[in-house]
């Protein structure tokens, strides 16, 4: 038995080395596309039917639109065992040999696992691209690029940040925060992909779970533009650590994405920036009900073009589809 386990092992290991080859960077494709698939909230817990929806809606999605790319911003499992529920979750991109990462949310490391050990169980996983950075606080924070068509050079930069699980600070209540280090881990990593791109930024985004408080002061000045679904109150942190301003300040980052709550999907414009939910993905295991039922956001980049176009996929179609900057400043 020990040795036919063995033969198996090495059988799945070789053929994940082939089929999903790890080594290959992410690039634009020979049209200068880059599409990226959220998925957010799945709130997967194995062996639990009120889950199958998840599973349903992200083969549906992914058979649908064949991204490049599939990154999944947060509260990944809800309960059980958070191995079981963590192969499900991530199944959908695995099976179909899509490269895929994830940023941990507030309920992830609520089970069987701390968000390190957690890492470590996924980081092997076939077509896993996560990484952590160490030093700085939380675990998923690190960096993809995009290469060019036609070369090995950065063409975009997506940023994942780890924005933590609750408040760790007796003085404040409620939802943890993006801490100092890592917003100066981003703005030194700003700063490099810049100088080695001559002086000129690079396209960039940003994938984390809980949303900025600009969120909440975009909507509540109302003079702006917004697309989608707002049918709950922006839950940021209490504490504002000026992760924004940096952004701002450095020029780079055009469009951030967040998960956390469950019956918005909206996108704002604020000072320049889209700050854009994802779609609710996950099933009935925790509380639900947008409009048109669960499903996914899609970013797609052109090479060479500040911006990017998004829509919203969900089992019925495509909805809130539009593009920054062009539809929206002129």
């Amino acid at each position: 038995m020990k040795t036919l386990r063995t033969f198996l092992a090495v059988l799945l290991c070789t053929t994940a080395a082939f089929v999903y080859a790890q080594e290959k960077p992410l690039k634009f494709n020979k049209d200068g596309k880059f599409k990226i698939v959220q998925f957010t909230d799945t709130h997967w817990i194995a062996r639990d039917p009120r889950s199958d929806i998840a599973g349903e809606r992200m083969n549906q999605i992914l058979d649908e639109e064949k991204p490049d790319l599939v990154v999944y911003t947060g509260d990944i499992i809800y309960g059980g065992i958070a191995e079981d529920g963590m192969k499900k979750a991530f199944e959908p991109a695995i099976s179909r040999g899509i490269p895929f990462a994830a940023t941990f949310g507030n309920h992830d490391d609520e089970h069987n696992l701390n968000r390190k050990e957690l890492y470590e169980f996924i980081k092997d996983m076939p077509g896993n691209l996560t990484s952590t950075t160490e030093g700085i606080k939380g675990v998923t924070n690190y960096i993809l690029t995009v290469k060019g068509s036609q070369d090995d050079k950065d063409a975009a930069v997506l940023y994942m940040f780890d924005s933590n699980a609750y408040s760790t600070n007796k003085k404040v209540k409620g939802y943890g925060w993006i801490g100092h280090d890592q917003i100066q881990w981003y703005i030194e990593n700003s700063r490099r992909f810049k100088a080695e791109n001559g002086g000129d930024t690079l396209n960039s985004l940003a994938f984390f779970h809980i949303p900025l408080p600009e969120y909440d002061y975009a909507v509540k000045e109302g003079n702006v533009f917004m697309y989608g679904i707002r049918m709950e109150g922006v839950s940021s942190p209490d504490v504002n650590t000026g992760l924004f301003t940096a952004m701002l300040e450095q020029g780079d980052i055009i469009g951030t994405f967040v998960g956390h709550e469950h019956v918005n999907d909206f996108a704002v414009l604020w000072k320049g920036i889209m700050l854009c939910y994802g779609r609710y993905t996950g099933g009935s295991t925790v509380y639900h009900g947008i409009p048109g039922g669960n499903g996914a956001r899609i970013i797609e980049l052109t090479e060479g073009v500040r911006g990017f176009r998004s829509w919203i996929r969900i089992k019925d179609g495509v909805i809130n589809d539009f593009t920054y900057p062009s539809e929206l400043i002129k």
